[in-house]
């Protein structure tokens, strides 16, 4: 069991759990806390994802991603009863820190990340694996066919800057990331 000193309160501690288990550990673990009238000392549980725009068969996809697979946040006070609880969750590892001792999370970390989570809620990240210098063809558009240099890769618009060789001087153009293809 968990020995924990009287001093430590209310915090964020992170859970490890079998991969692509998180949404079913959370709802496990929320029955348990409802059935077991636990509310008092376990009181939130969240799976951190985000939005996302990937290319999956040709097309713009958008769709939620875990932000740590394998991991779910439990808003908790320790003690033996509610570690016990969190612990024998099915498909629950453990408690990320030493031992069997839980470490809770520092606070600023969980701000940023419940930030993150919530300014996801209204926006999209656009998934571009390109970087700056990757040779590429531009696949769509006017521009169709073109190989070009990626000269910056503006990750919150979904869009990049290539290249592109023409009247014998690089120009730059800028396409939606769906508009290339790494060569």
């Amino acid at each position: 069991m968990a020995k924990q000193d009287a001093s430590v309160g209310r915090a964020w501690y992170a859970i490890h759990t079998y991969a692509g288990y998180e949404n079913a550990v959370a709802r496990n673990l929320r029955q348990r806390i409802e059935s077991l009238g636990l509310q008092n000392k376990i009181f939130n549980v969240v799976v951190p994802t985000e939005r996302t725009v990937k290319i999956k068969g040709g097309r713009r996809v958008e769709e939620e991603e875990k932000i740590y697979p394998g991991y779910v946040l439990v808003d908790m006070y320790v003690d033996d009863q509610s570690w016990h609880v969190v612990r024998n969750t099915p498909r629950v590892t453990g408690f990320v820190g030493s031992g069997v001792n839980a470490v809770p999370l520092k606070q600023s970390e969980v701000e940023e990340l419940l930030g993150r989570m919530h300014e996801a809620e209204g926006s999209v990240r656009h998934a571009i694996d390109l970087t700056a210098g990757d040779s590429v063809v531009i696949v769509d558009g006017p521009f169709k066919e073109l190989d070009g240099k990626v000269g910056e890769v503006d990750q919150s618009r979904g869009k990049v800057k290539v290249l592109v060789a023409m009247f014998g001087r690089e120009t730059p153009v800028e396409l939606d990331f769906l508009q290339v293809k790494r060569i």
